[in-house]
C-alpha cells in the first residue's frame, strides 16, 4: 500500500486544511479544522478534546464528566481515510481513532464496533454490512416538506427530485467513495432512500456515518434540513436504519450460505440470527434511540413490533432475502434512522457471536401476515418506549459487557435525562385540554 499522505504532499495537491472527525454518542459528526501547516504535528500527538462532547445531549446540556474535571481525550488521524471534499477540493476529510493517555478511550463508538468485530474474529468469522439510509427533505422549522405530494414512491427525477438535492447528494456520495448503489424516494413526502454498498463492518459504518454528515450538509446548501429523525410527522411514514448482515470465513466466502438448506442459511447464521432474536429487546436501546423512535412501532407498519424472524417477510423483525448462496444475508428491521451506526452495528454483532459461542437455536419462522398468527406465535413483543428500552439494556449484562460498561452508563444516563425533560414536557398543560375542557366544565 502507498504511504499515507503527509502535509507536504497535500498541501501541494491543494490541500488547505484537514478536517478531523468523530462520532459522539448520539452519532453526530464532531470534531476540528486542523490547517495543513500543522497537520504534521496532528497526525502525530492528535487533537486534544475535552470529554464533555461524549457527555452532552441534544440540547447542549452537559450530563456526566464533572466527577473527575472533564479530563481531555485525544482524535488521532488515520490518514488511510482522507477523501477530497468534492464541492471544497481544498478541505481534506479524514475519520479519527481515540485514546486517553492511560489507553483506549471507551466512550469512542468506533471503539466499541472495533470491540464487537474482534470478538468475532475469534469465531474465525468477519462482518459483512449493508445499510439502507431513510430520511426526509424539509424545510427547517416549518417542517414543509421538499415534495409535497402523496404517491411518488420509488419515483425519480424531476417529479421527486425537483430541485435535484437528491442528485446531488447522490453524486457527491459517490466522488466521497462512499458506494452508494440505488436512490428513490420512499414512501413518505419528501423521503428519500439511498442505500449503501456492503462491506466491512467498520469500513461500512464509517461509511454510513459520513453519508449523515454530507447529507446534511448537502441539504444545507439548498436550504434544507435532511433529517433522520424516526417519525417527522403523525400522519407520514417512519424513517428506518434497516442493516443487512453477513459474515465471510477464512477464505473469504460467505459463511451464512448454505445451498442445502431449505432457507438457505449455515448453521452459523442461524446461530447469529438467534442471538440477535435473543438480545434484541436490548439492541433496542441502540437501534431507537430517541423518544420518537418508538412512534414507528405500529401494527402491521413495516416497523416490526415484536421479535420474530421471516423468509423474506418485511413484517417480520429479522428478514432472510430470498436469495441466498453468496448474498444470502440477514436483515435487521427494526432500527430507526437516528441510530448511532457504529453502536447499532456493533451491538447487532455482539448479539450474533453470543449466538454463536452458546450455539443457539433459531426457532420457526413467521409467515404471511405474522399479526393474524396470535400472540404466542408473533413472538415477544418489542419495548415500547426507550425506559423499557433502557431497561433492557440494563438488565442485559453480555451486551453491556460487549459494548463496554462504561459507554453503557454514559449513554444510559444523556438517554435517561432525556427522558426527564420528555415527562417534563407531557406535565405542561396542552393546547387539548384547554380545548376540551374550557368552555364547557
Amino acid at each position: 500500500m502507498p504511504e499515507p499522505p503527509d502535509a507536504a504532499s497535500l498541501r501541494e495537491a491543494g490541500v488547505e486544511l484537514v478536517r478531523v472527525s468523530y462520532a459522539d454518542l448520539h452519532g453526530v459528526c464532531r470534531g476540528k479544522d486542523v490547517p495543513i501547516d500543522a497537520y504534521d504535528a496532528v497526525r502525530a500527538h492528535g487533537i486534544a478534546q475535552t470529554e464533555a462532547v461524549m457527555t452532552i445531549d441534544l440540547r447542549h446540556n452537559v450530563i456526566a464528566g464533572f466527577e473527575h474535571g472533564f479530563r481531555d481525550f485525544w482524535a488521532i488521524p488515520e490518514p488511510a481515510t482522507l477523501v477530497r471534499m468534492p464541492g471544497d477540493p481544498a478541505v481534506a476529510w479524514c475519520l479519527a481513532g481515540t485514546r486517553r493517555l492511560d489507553g483506549p478511550f471507551p466512550l469512542d463508538p468506533r471503539y466499541a464496533l472495533r470491540q464487537a468485530i474482534a470478538g468475532l474474529a475469534r469465531h474465525g468469522l468477519g462482518a459483512v454490512v449493508a445499510p439502507e439510509l431513510e430520511f426526509y427533505l424539509v424545510e427547517p422549522r416549518t417542517w414543509r416538506s421538499y415534495v409535497a405530494h402523496d404517491s411518488s414512491v420509488y419515483t425519480c427525477g424531476p417529479v421527486s427530485d425537483p430541485g435535484g438535492v437528491v442528485r446531488e447528494i447522490l453524486r457527491t456520495a459517490r466522488d466521497l467513495g462512499l458506494q452508494p448503489i440505488v436512490s428513490s424516494q420512499e414512501y413518505g413526502r419528501g423521503q428519500y432512500e439511498i442505500n449503501l454498498r456492503h462491506g466491512e463492518a467498520l469500513e461500512s459504518a464509517d461509511r454510513s456515518f459520513r453519508f449523515k454528515a454530507m447529507a446534511k450538509e448537502v441539504a444545507a446548501r439548498h436550504g434544507l434540513l435532511a433529517t433522520f429523525m424516526g417519525q417527522l410527522r403523525d400522519d407520514d411514514e417512519g424513517s428506518g436504519l434497516h442493516l443487512h448482515v453477513s459474515c465471510t470465513g477464512e477464505d473469504g466466502a460467505n459463511a451464512f450460505a448454505d445451498p442445502a438448506a431449505p432457507d438457505g442459511l449455515s448453521a452459523a447464521a442461524r446461530h447469529f440470527a438467534a442471538g440477535v432474536l435473543a438480545h434484541l429487546p436490548a439492541l433496542t436501546a441502540f437501534l431507537n434511540p430517541t423518544v420518537n423512535a418508538y412512534r414507528r412501532f405500529i401494527v402491521e407498519s413495516l416497523a416490526p413490533t415484536h421479535v420474530n424472524w421471516g423468509v423474506d417477510n418485511k413484517l417480520a423483525a429479522v428478514r432472510v432475502p430470498a436469495e441466498g448462496g453468496e448474498a444470502a444475508r440477514l436483515e435487521l428491521r427494526t432500527g430507526d434512522g437516528t441510530a448511532n451506526i457504529h453502536l447499532a452495528v456493533a451491538a447487532v454483532i455482539a448479539a450474533g457471536t453470543d449466538g454463536l459461542a452458546r450455539e443457539l437455536a433459531l426457532g420457526e419462522p413467521v409467515s404471511g401476515n405474522p399479526y393474524e398468527l396470535g400472540d404466542e406465535r408473533l413472538g415477544p413483543q418489542l419495548p415500547k418506549t426507550l425506559g423499557a428500552a433502557l431497561d433492557a439494556l440494563a438488565a442485559d449484562r453480555l451486551l453491556v459487557d460487549a459494548i463496554g460498561e462504561e459507554l453503557c452508563a454514559t449513554y444510559t444516563m444523556i438517554k435517561r435525562y432525556e427522558l426527564d425533560r420528555w415527562h417534563a414536557e407531557l406535565a405542561r398543560v396542552t393546547d387539548w385540554e384547554r380545548d376540551e375542557y374550557a368552555h364547557h366544565l
